[in-house]
């Protein structure tokens, strides 16, 4: 167990107390919220919960208990595809349940895990558990990723990817039908006020635009193609609550789940489907596509007969 004891600087006077921590500590947001749920922060004696606020110069106390830092353990995935390797990048087309890379809390499988189980050996650039990750998909979200093997590719695309160079096109399927049928999104996102694990547009948020299209229309649903300017955690799922059009399956951001379990879904329908980027070394444009998995394909079918 570690404590730190020390009053509340007069900058974080306000502030919830795991953003709080999070700064003062350089925790993550969702540990820092960790820590305060254990009954781990008390302020000038009194034991505070995440969501409650610092005061300026009140005496701030924090226990809590290291955690061992995530390490790569190489799996073997089944549907674990390549869709292209070379000297410098390996492009997968990622199953739903797989996560980027190791993270606290997480148990499952791991690109990075699910490639060193293959044999592939990749960059060494950025954190050890994220060597290599240059972009992330949600666990529950399924389709192209591109992961770098070399330490040119890394630099080369973490700029890319920084700079909005990097052509990325989804394909989900929301309720109801948006309106207008093609639009964009452009609202602010940041971490949810009250749930440390969920993303809310919110007014002091990072910028986020997203483009959407609607490619098929359903009694009760509607397959967009979604491009993507920038690339929060979230984005699509946050953005389409808002439109009050969540994707459906997608419990967490107040999808109907009668509907999920009508189409036999156990998460949100949400697939990368198109990624385009300059190749590190040619500079040439390369382009990838890939299908649906199967049980976003059934969703689709069951739409579609209806």
């Amino acid at each position: 167990m570690q404590t730190r004891s020390l009053p509340v600087p007069d900058g974080l006077s306000g502030e919830r107390v795991d953003s709080g921590l999070s700064k003062l500590m350089g925790f993550s947001r969702s540990f820092a919220a960790e820590v305060a749920e254990s009954n781990g922060v008390t302020l000038d004696g009194v034991v505070v919960g995440k969501s409650d606020r610092l005061v300026a110069g009140s005496w701030l106390e924090i226990n809590w208990q290291p955690r061992e830092a995530p390490v790569v353990v190489p799996v073997v995935v089944p549907d674990f595809t390549i869709v292209y390797d070379d000297d410098d990048i390996v492009v997968i087309d990622k199953p739903v349940g797989v996560a980027a890379h190791p993270s606290v809390g997480w148990e499952g499988p791991t690109v990075l895990g699910a490639l060193a189980g293959a044999g592939f050996r990749i960059s060494t650039s950025g954190a050890s558990e994220r060597a290599g990750i240059v972009h992330r998909l949600d666990a529950g979200t399924s389709g192209l990723m591109v992961v770098a093997k070399s330490e040119r590719a890394y630099t080369h695309l973490k700029r890319a990817f920084h700079d909005h160079e990097v052509s990325k096109i989804y394909h989900a399927v929301v309720q109801g039908h948006p309106d207008p049928l093609t639009g964009t999104i452009d609202a602010p996102i940041g971490r949810h006020p009250s749930n440390s694990w969920k993303f809310a547009i919110t007014a002091d948020g990072k910028p986020s635009v997203t483009h959407y299209e609607t490619i098929e229309a359903f009694p009760s649903a509607s397959l967009l193609e979604v491009t993507l300017e920038t690339g929060r955690t979230h984005q699509i799922r946050v953005h389409m609550q808002a439109q009050r059009h969540p994707c459906v399956g997608d419990t967490m951001y107040g999808a109907d789940p009668t509907i999920s379990a009508r189409l036999g879904l156990t998460r949100q329908w949400l697939h990368a489907k198109k990624l385009a980027f300059r190749h590190p070394s040619s500079g040439d444009l390369v382009e990838f596509e890939t299908r649906y998995p199967d049980d976003l394909q059934h969703a689709l079918d069951v739409l579609r007969g209806a």
